[in-house]
């Protein structure tokens, strides 16, 4: 295998696929990209056995092609000495079958390689009728989703994102039962479906989305395949059936508040300064009539208090304490200008909606302080 490629094109591809290298990896051909070249391109690809990432750099964009071949090189120091290469002009050639040299005018790495016949058998599988969504549609969703997932293995459904379609209804939610997020779209796919994504990949998946481009989506009950820009992003499905959410979010409410995003956001902000140190950044929410109090203490530093000017629909007080880390995290999902704070209890879930688009619901559990 001998060819030249431009270090920026090179590079933008290794970054891709390399995020499928995982650092737990037991199989050491795993640790390493498979480069083969053939007469379609250059295609790269790396796995951890979950999650396999495949791009080709076609053809017209390699320089120049003097022959073809497998090899596997390993990952460790790969990107890095891509990056830092002196020059925008790299050559790549197998010497002695497993090694390769790597090399410009002035620089030259020689790289000890893994045979390529080790490497295991990737099938990347497309559908008939694939789900097609536009790629800026799909960071949104999981954008505004994605940060609610569990990071405890304790409950491993729990770590994944749960997609499900019916009857064009797109509907996705993740939950780490102490905060939901749950994000609807219209989508044209025929037929019904229910998985349950990893979230470590889906947040792999976002990075390497490009903007404004049709994705393939090709779904099979244990996998997925994402399909856009000549990459090929397949990953495995968590088997098992995520829990019911539906019935956690409430559907009447006694306090209707309505503030404007970036001010609540601001106060909560602020409010939040004293409990940083603290596991659950606890901080406590007053709201009487059309004034909101927003406060926390922290006994070793201080105290602190915002008041702000709402809407409400009651005029009862209602104090209610919660996460302003997780309170802050829902509210940066938001891009309307005033938003919708729902409430019963200090007991019941917090609900938090744009006032204009009712595709998206954050919910937060309050915390009982004493």
């Amino acid at each position: 295998m001998k060819f030249t490629i431009e270090k920026n094109v090179i590079l933008e591809a290794l970054n891709n696929v390399s995020k499928a290298i995982s650092m737990r990896n037991i199989i050491p051909i795993l640790n390493g990209i498979k480069f083969e070249l053939n007469k379609d391109g250059l295609y790269l690809t790396a796995s951890d056995s979950e999650l396999n990432i495949k791009q080709l750099i076609k053809k017209e964009d390699i320089k120049n092609i003097d022959k073809e071949g497998t090899i596997i090189v390993q990952s460790k120091y790969l990107l890095d000495i891509i990056r830092k290469m002196p020059n925008d002009i790299i050559d790549f050639e197998v010497l002695d079958g497993f090694k390769i040299k790597i090399f410009t005018d002035t620089n030259n790495y020689n790289l000890n390689c893994m045979d390529p016949s080790e490497y295991p058998t990737i099938k990347i599988e497309e559908s008939k009728d694939p789900l097609v969504i536009n790629s800026n549609k799909l960071k949104e969703i999981i954008h505004q989703t994605i940060f609610a997932i569990s990071t405890q293995e304790l409950r491993p459904l729990l770590t994944g994102l749960n997609l499900k379609i019916m009857a064009d209804n797109l509907e996705c939610v993740a939950t780490d039962s102490y905060r939901l997020a749950k994000k609807t779209d219209s989508v044209k796919f025929n037929g019904e479906v229910n998985i349950i994504l990893p979230g470590k990949n889906v947040i792999e998946l976002e990075k390497t989305l490009p903007n404004d481009e049709d994705v393939e989506v090709h779904i099979f009950s244990n996998k997925v395949l994402f399909k856009y820009s000549n990459i090929f992003f397949q990953t495995n499905l968590l088997a098992g059936n995520y829990p019911n959410t539906n019935n956690l979010i409430p559907t009447e409410f006694k306090y209707i508040i309505k503030t404007n995003l970036s001010t609540f956001a601001a106060a909560v902000d602020r409010a939040a300064l004293l409990t940083q140190a603290k596991d659950k950044n606890i901080i406590k929410m007053i709201v009487n009539d059309n004034i909101m109090n927003i406060n926390s203490f922290a006994s070793e530093i201080g105290k602190v208090e915002e008041t702000i000017n709402i809407e409400c629909n009651n005029k009862e007080k209602l104090e209610i304490s919660f996460s302003s880390k997780y309170m802050l995290e829902a509210l940066k999902t938001f891009k309307d200008e005033d938003i919708l704070i729902l409430l019963n209890s200090d007991i019941k879930p917090i609900i938090i909606k744009s006032v204009d688009d009712e595709s998206l619901i954050q919910l937060i559990l309050p915390i009982k302080t004493y």
